[in-house]
């Protein structure tokens, strides 16, 4: 390689590249043109080929230097630049794109959340007539706390808040993401959870009103079931978007619908997270904490019921480029 000639080429380039990255660093990369941006991406390919053609013909230290200083600066910018971005369309997507998806997919979030209610009015039912049947799905030392003491059992979270929020962020989530693996049973496993959980839910309801403490028990769960329940009925309907795929694609190739569907079903578990994760946090601090009046929990869960709500009916979906569809 003639070491001259190769420096006399390439060397407009790289001063092509540090003029872009001067304008960069000191105006912010936004200030580029998309052109510039693009320009400035395939410098820095370029830029990172000719360092390593440096090292390996030992073209001195200087040059090497030089280069590696530009790839260096590059790298920062360019990254730095698409995670920027990522951030960005993470902010587009619960602007507006999850409550999108969530109005998209309502039939599926309705069914789950009527599979949920059937079962809970089964068990109430059920368990308000036949001891038996409450004692097979109520745990005996809830039972025994209730109905002889006369005590409601969430008073165990008290002093140990931090363990108790934690451990109820993984098990919502971990009940969330196993409706959504059950979808992939034909959605057989999303349904088999939803009963269930309807199920232990009617009954404990029951057993609560028999004893007359659902006045309490309804205020504990009231400012994080206003999060936790809906998220559970959207994480429900992600899985019924995979057992719909898989069992009844409609006029679409299975696969085809089995990816358009998955795609729907992981964008409603991106958005539910965040909400099992502050129900989580509500659920261990706010919740069971007995110097809150009951009556301002009631207060606190009608609010962010209604937040969601709002929030999750909002009209507008935004793209990444900040227009509406």
């Amino acid at each position: 390689m003639n070491v001259e000639r190769w420096l006399i080429r390439q060397e407009p380039q790289w001063l092509e590249l540090e003029q872009l990255l001067n304008r960069a660093e000191t105006e912010g990369i936004q200030r580029l043109s998309a052109a510039e941006i693009c320009r400035l991406s395939q410098l820095y390919r370029l830029v990172s080929a000719d360092l390593a053609r440096a090292k390996t013909r030992r073209l001195g230290s200087s040059i090497v230097n030089y280069l590696q200083g530009l790839t260096l600066r590059s790298y920062s910018q360019v990254y730095q630049g698409q995670r920027s971005q990522d951030w960005r369309k993470v902010w587009w997507f619960f602007q507006g794109g999850f409550p999108a998806v969530v109005q998209q997919t309502w039939v599926y979030t309705a069914f789950a959340l009527g599979v949920f209610l059937v079962a809970a009015a089964i068990a109430w039912w059920y368990a308000w007539r036949d001891r038996p049947f409450l004692e097979l799905l109520v745990p005996a030392d809830i039972l025994s706390l209730v109905e002889e003491e006369g005590k409601l059992w969430m008073g165990s979270i008290v002093g140990v808040e931090p363990l108790a929020s934690s451990a109820i962020m993984t098990n919502n989530l971990s009940v969330a993401f196993a409706m959504l693996a059950g979808g992939i049973l034909g959605g057989l496993g999303t349904l088999y959870i939803l009963w269930n959980n309807g199920l232990h839910i009617g009954a404990i309801a029951a057993l609560v009103a028999q004893n007359n403490l659902e006045y309490p028990f309804w205020a504990f769960v009231s400012p994080h079931g206003a999060l936790e329940l809906p998220a559970i009925f959207l994480a429900g309907a992600a899985g019924l978007l995979l057992g719909q795929a898989i069992l009844l694609p409609g006029r679409y190739p299975r696969f085809r619908a089995l990816k358009r569907n998955g795609a729907l079903a992981a964008q409603l578990m991106f958005g539910i997270v965040p909400l099992l994760v502050i129900a989580g946090i509500i659920e261990g601090f706010w919740s069971p904490n007995p110097l809150i009046p009951n009556s301002v929990k009631y207060l606190s869960g009608l609010g962010l019921f209604a937040a969601l709500g709002f929030y999750l009916a909002w009209p507008l979906e935004r793209s990444p480029t900040g227009e509406g569809k």
